[in-house]
């Protein structure tokens, strides 16, 4: 007998699911926690240039961070241990902040993003980044002190069960981080329950063009790197709109395999996979209202 029926899936198989869903949060969180404590002992953690490992040489971060789209100043507004050379692009380069606005950023690691967004928005503004690993998150804290910030915060949470409250944030931000959740349906939908009417999504993420291959896709490595639980661009944008969101643009960034290129040298992975920026809109109520009874 078949383990759904015509009301779902039973109840052995989402037990399952969860297990699995947990297993590979845990599998992110430690790798993620190296990380975090490879920089803080000046070490390397993994592949230099990917976007889940660091290198003892911080030239080395600054040339990541450089080809990912931020600027020399953009490096040094933010207190020194922030930038890690992290990422897949920069988000507030599509982000259009604004002073007095509330941001979230997903997956925060070091808050460097918070950090450059929390300039833009000013002291009348509130940012607030989230991060499942504790390592991460004390770290963020530390360079928050250090770079004597007011206006920004920081969360332990995890990206699936947010910890803000409803249509409450303008702007949600997040670098190369979605496509570690096993649950992207669930992430997408939490954002759009945390985003005001008119509120608005920035992101850059890794993104698949075409489906990876099983083996790739199990690859402890390529998952924590970014790179093996990413998505298909069609499967995204049925995600981000059965979630509520309009105005969707999915832009994959073709020059962004020069360094992907380099996160996993012994396999072919940009022939699978590029940097894109996503966006998306939580639409005004009232459009809400004409579609909700459809």
């Amino acid at each position: 007998m078949s383990e759904s029926n015509c009301c779902g899936p039973s109840t052995s198989s989402k037990a399952e699911d969860h297990q699995n869903h947990d297993n590979h949060r845990q599998q992110v969180r430690d790798a993620y926690s190296k990380v975090a404590n490879a920089n803080n002992e000046n070490d390397a953690c993994g592949i230099e240039s990917s976007c889940c490992g660091v290198s003892d040489d911080a030239a080395i971060n600054t040339l990541i961070s450089t080809r990912l789209g931020y600027s020399e100043s953009d490096l040094a507004d933010a207190p020194d241990g922030a930038d890690m050379g992290l990422g897949c692009g920069n988000p507030r380069a599509i982000a259009s902040l604004k002073p007095g606005e509330t941001v979230v950023d997903l997956g925060a690691g070091g808050g460097f993003d918070c950090f450059l967004a929390a300039k833009e928005v000013g002291e009348s503004g509130h940012v607030i980044g989230i991060d499942m690993t504790p390592d991460m998150l004390s770290k963020a804290r530390d360079n928050s002190v250090k770079g004597k910030f007011k206006n920004v915060e920081f969360r332990l949470g995890e990206i699936e069960f947010l910890p803000i409250a409803d249509d409450s944030v303008d702007v949600i931000i997040s670098n190369c981080v979605i496509n570690l959740s096993p649950n992207k349906s669930q992430v997408f939908q939490e954002a759009f329950r945390i985003l005001k009417p008119g509120g608005r999504l920035a992101i850059s993420d890794v993104v698949a063009t075409i489906e990876l291959p099983e083996e790739m896709r199990n690859d402890p490595m390529l998952i924590s790197g970014c790179m093996g639980n990413a998505s298909l661009i069609q499967e995204l944008e049925t995600i981000m709109s059965d979630a509520g969101f309009t105005n969707i643009h999915i832009d994959p960034k073709d020059e962004s395999k020069e360094f992907i290129r380099d996160w996993a040298p012994d396999h072919n992975i940009t022939d699978y996979v590029v940097s894109a920026t996503i966006e998306g809109i939580k639409p005004q109520l009232e459009n809400q209202k004409k579609t909700a009874c459809c």
